[in-house]
């Protein structure tokens, strides 16, 4: 599906990219007259706020009437990592001990998700695109910047993954 919507913006000289959606909203709101970068003619932007609506109701029909009830399968291995980590597996797609609102008491996990959040934000707007617009539509299109912002992705993640997240947890 992913290569066929591709084809698609290619055929008809769009790109793809979530975060483009919040810079549309914020010019809808009218933020505009105030900034000059949500200054633009949004209604070009429709079809991507289709998009976006359409994969919210989506992960809604997903979540509610086609996901299973059974626990998550993760090897043993994964697992103790986690634990490692101080991360509970509990049989949920997100950890509840990360993402849950009795999580959000604790300063720490929100604190996190916080800084994660804004560092996310800070790199979307500095790289000119999110994660998927680069990687999904920036690479298609055979762009230099999104594959170096991709490779800056995958190296951010292996720091994070290898030599923040042992030292907070």
């Amino acid at each position: 599906m992913i290569v066929l919507i591709m084809l698609t913006l290619l055929f008809f000289g769009k790109s793809f990219g979530f975060s483009s959606n919040l810079r549309t909203v914020c010019s809808i709101a009218g933020a505009g007259r105030r900034v000059k970068f949500f200054d633009f003619k949004w209604k070009d932007q429709v079809w991507n706020l289709m998009f976006l609506i359409g994969s919210v109701l989506g992960g809604f029909v997903a979540t509610n009437y086609l996901s299973s009830s059974s626990p998550v399968k993760l090897s043993t291995a994964t697992i103790a990592d986690l634990n490692q980590l101080g991360v509970k597996f509990d049989g949920g797609l997100n950890p509840s001990s990360l993402f849950s609102l009795e999580a959000m008491k604790d300063l720490k996990t929100l604190a996190i998700l916080l800084i994660g959040g804004l560092l996310v934000g800070f790199g979307s707007r500095y790289a000119g695109g999110c994660t998927s617009g680069h990687a999904i539509s920036g690479l298609s299109n055979l762009q230099v910047p999104s594959l170096i912002a991709v490779i800056g992705f995958f190296i951010g993640g292996l720091i994070m993954t290898f030599l923040i997240m042992p030292f907070i947890f």
